[in-house]
Formats: C-alpha cells, structure tokens, sequence
C-alpha cells in the first residue's frame, strides 16, 4: 500500500463528499486507502457518505466528539500506507497534486512530512503554506504584527524548500517516521497538533519538513466556526499546550512575555467578538448591499439543474458554457461543473483570476448540490 489518506468529518458532509472525490480522481494509479473518521456529527454524514462511497472508503464512527488528533490517530493505526496524509474535509486536491508530493517524498529520503501550496478560496495563496516555529521571538513578532518571518516569506512559491511547519489542512507523513515521533499529541483538542508534529519530525526523529509547491484549494474553516467563543477558547489554548511542552523549560523572564500576549490576544478576540454579536443583535451589522452573482459554466445538464436551484433560492445567475462568456460585475462567484471540469482546471482558474477578487464554486450534477466557500445549496 503507497498511500493512507485521513479526513476527519464534522458535520460537514457535503465538503467530505467533494474531498473524497477529488483524491479518488488523484488516486486511479495510486495503490491507495481512504478513511473517514466521523467524530460524531448530527446531519446524517454516515448514512449519506456510505451509500456514496461504500466499498470505496473505510468509515470509522465515533460516539463522540473527539477532537482532530485523537480522530486521525483512530484511522492512522488502522491504516498501512507507506505514506500518511493527514486531509481536512474542506480541501479539494487536484488530479495530480498527491503524486507529486508522493514523487518528492520518493526522491527526498531526509523528508519526514511535506505540505503544499495551499490556496484560499478567491485564489490566492494561503500563507498558512509555509510556517516557521512558533518559538517565543518569531511568536513575539507575530504578536506584534510582524508575521514575514512566521510564515517564511522570502522562499518562492514555485519551488520547493524546507520548511518548519507544515499544515493540518494536508499534511503528508512518512510512515516510518512516525514510528520514531509517535502519533498525533491528543492534549491537542484542535489546533496546535500540526506545529507539535512537525516539532517532532525534526528535533526527536532527525527528519526535514518540506514545502511542494503542489496545488490544493482550502475553504478554510467550513470544518470549525472560528466565530464562536469555543474556537477562541480552544485555538489559544492549544498555543498554551505547545508553549508549556517546548519551551517551558525556558527562564520565567523569557515566557511570561508570551504567555502574558497570548492571553492578551484571546482576551481582545473575545471582547472584539461579544461587541460584533452585540452589534448584530441590536440590528446595527447588515448584510452587503452589493450584490452576489452566480456564475455557472458547465454542461446543459448542469445548466438545467441550476436554472431551478436559482429560481428556488432567488439567486441572481448568468448560465454560460466558458467563463469568458460571463458579464456580470461586484460580486462573483464562479460556480463550474465537476462533471465536466477537472479540478486542476477549476484552481487554475481561480488562481488566475484571484486579483479580481472571484470566489470559486463547484457544482455536481449526479449529487445536485452547490458547494461555495460561505454554504452549502440544495
């Protein structure tokens, strides 16, 4: 077996759904194994991706939530790959993403885990891609305003390049070295897991982390809601863990700057989120005036289906076969049929385009239903 794939689900099937099809779309000459873990959700995940998927994917259902390190463990000690991606459910791979990373890792011995180029959904390029150590200088800078240095900016996006951190959105381990590293720390609820992990490959096994400048695209944050006072809770707390379990030993002097900035930094996210739900409760937060339209370039099959769904949801919609037949102006969301589109072409796309500010949509003809970066509609 070459390739164990990993995603965890959270009440977010529609986004699992396009994940598993994009890898089993990266996977046809790849010896692979894919695994849901389902961390207890309550909008019929199970039932809806098993009829869509049986026999293609190993499920895993948990009675609770267990949080994303315990839930990739589960699947990780089940799984026998050579190689180990660990893949948020919110991400879609391109066709030939993962064998380029796996090609990489093939030719880099010294590499113990890899990342890629991830992209938001406007098409830009996640920062997030490339991370040095959150050790307390770089933590203080980033605290500070400062985040050049915590996200390394001087490599080239187009090249690849040792890196300190890789990302939980997708994040590639060899298996032989998570037999020196051990799994995933479960102290980590969420959050925090990765930075931990790619401590580890490096200071305890003796491996690299490395940078493939191979596309992917992350909605980022359809698996959590980083609105809500739990996220703020849990994301700080898990800066805590990891500065309490590297750098502890450190002289008081030196943590109680940083322990003292990361309670600073929750303290005002909460005050800053109770004033925006207060705002918004005494009706002051509106909605944009500016208008969102609908984009859908794709078969006549798809134009059917979505001709309906915008009569349905009032949506205001142009129906064109290729996206330079498209007029519309403000706000656009490019929605392109997966049926007829690869999905490298579909992030190609939206990279090109990613200084104009157009959001990227996905619609499935077989499945009706329409992915964008804020909802999901049926």
């Amino acid at each position: 077996m070459k390739l164990s794939v990993v995603i965890v689900n959270y009440n977010v099937r529609y986004y699992v759904e396009q994940c598993i099809d994009s890898v089993l779309r990266a996977t046809k000459a790849i010896d692979t194994e894919i695994f849901v873990v389902d961390n207890h959700s309550h909008d019929d995940s199970l039932p809806y991706l098993r009829q869509r998927f049986g026999g293609q994917v190993f499920f895993i259902e948990s009675n609770h939530n267990l949080g994303f390190s315990r839930a990739n463990n589960m699947a990780i000690r089940q799984s026998a790959g050579e190689y180990v991606l660990l893949l948020n459910p919110d991400t879609f791979v391109t066709e030939h993403s993962l064998q380029q990373v796996i090609d990489f890792m093939d030719k880099t011995p010294r590499a113990g885990g890899c990342g890629v180029m991830m992209h938001n959904a406007d098409g830009t390029r996640a920062r997030e891609s490339r991370r040095s150590l959150p050790t307390p200088f770089v933590s203080l800078l980033k605290m500070l305003g400062r985040s050049d240095r915590y996200y390394m900016s001087h490599l080239p996006w187009d090249k690849p390049g040792q890196i300190e951190v890789i990302s939980g959105a997708f994040f590639m381990l060899r298996r032989s070295v998570l037999s020196q590293t051990g799994l995933l720390d479960e102290d980590f609820f969420m959050y925090g897991e990765d930075i931990d992990l790619s401590y580890r490959i490096v200071k305890d096994a003796g491996y690299e982390n490395w940078y493939v400048p191979a596309p992917i695209l992350h909605y980022k944050g359809e698996s959590t809601h980083k609105s809500s006072f739990r996220y703020v809770h849990v994301f700080y707390q898990a800066m805590l863990i990891f500065f309490h379990k590297h750098y502890g030993h450190l002289s008081f002097f030196v943590t109680l700057p940083i322990k003292a900035a990361i309670y600073l930094r929750a303290f005002i996210a909460l005050m800053q989120m109770g004033y925006d739900q207060c705002k918004k409760s005494l009706g002051f937060i509106h909605t944009s005036t500016i208008p969102l339209t609908y984009i859908f370039i794709g078969s006549e099959q798809m134009h059917r289906q979505c001709r309906e769904l915008a009569r349905r949801k009032a949506l205001t919609a142009q129906f064109v076969a290729t996206r330079s037949e498209a007029k519309a102006t403000g706000q656009i969301c490019m929605v392109y049929d997966t049926s007829t589109y690869t999905y490298s072409y579909l992030l190609q796309e939206c990279h090109q385009h990613a200084r104009e500010n157009i959001l990227i949509g996905t619609y499935n003809p077989a499945t009706h239903v329409l992915i964008t970066p804020f909802e999901v509609i049926l």
